[in-house]
């Protein structure tokens, strides 16, 4: 059963956050929430998240996919947390799937992942970071490699969708999206 890890920082895109565990456990992915402490995570817009473990235990599994919510400042929490980077890195280094939307693709950014390749993010984000060596897009859903990116709360169906597809096929990704009347 393919694995993803999506960790839940204080101020995150909550629609982003449940969209992406929602839609891939429906596919039957085995989706781990991790805190980055052990309080509950008030995100951006109030809704208050209960993780299923604080990311210090989630560290000592392994994962297929590792899938980062926007939103700030959840953003900027992920992105100053050291384990995130860590784990980014050790991710790409084993040739495993890393993701993120909204503001988060800054994080991929800072561990080095976007490098010479093309990304997305909200408007603004990357473009900020003046990033010589990444090709920015305005897609919805940009997959480089093993990176995939997104654009904010409006695209976090169809990156969900795109990341099912990825981990359990094209097939599974066509049940859920049927389920879901789109």
């Amino acid at each position: 059963m393919a694995s993803v890890l999506v960790p839940l920082a204080q101020g995150c895109e909550e629609l982003e956050a449940i969209t992406i565990v929602d839609l891939m456990r429906r596919a039957g992915i085995d989706v781990v929430t991790a805190g980055l402490d052990e309080q509950s995570v008030k995100a951006s817009r109030g809704m208050v998240l209960v993780p299923d473990t604080i990311l210090d235990e989630a560290l000592k599994k392994e994962y297929d996919m590792v899938v980062l919510p926007g939103g700030l400042p959840g953003a900027d929490h992920l992105n100053n947390d050291q384990r995130i980077q860590n784990l980014l890195k050790q991710m790409a280094s084993k040739g495993k799937y890393t993701a993120a939307i909204c503001a988060a693709p800054k994080v991929l950014a800072s561990a080095g992942l976007l490098s010479g390749k093309q990304a997305t993010s909200f408007p603004g984000v990357l473009e900020a970071l003046n990033l010589s060596d990444v090709t920015l897009s305005q897609q919805p859903v940009v997959t480089d490699g093993k990176v995939v990116t997104s654009r904010g709360p409006g695209t976090a169906m169809d990156f969900a969708l795109d990341l099912i597809e990825k981990l359990v096929g094209k097939q599974k990704r066509d049940e859920v999206e049927a389920g879901l009347q789109r």
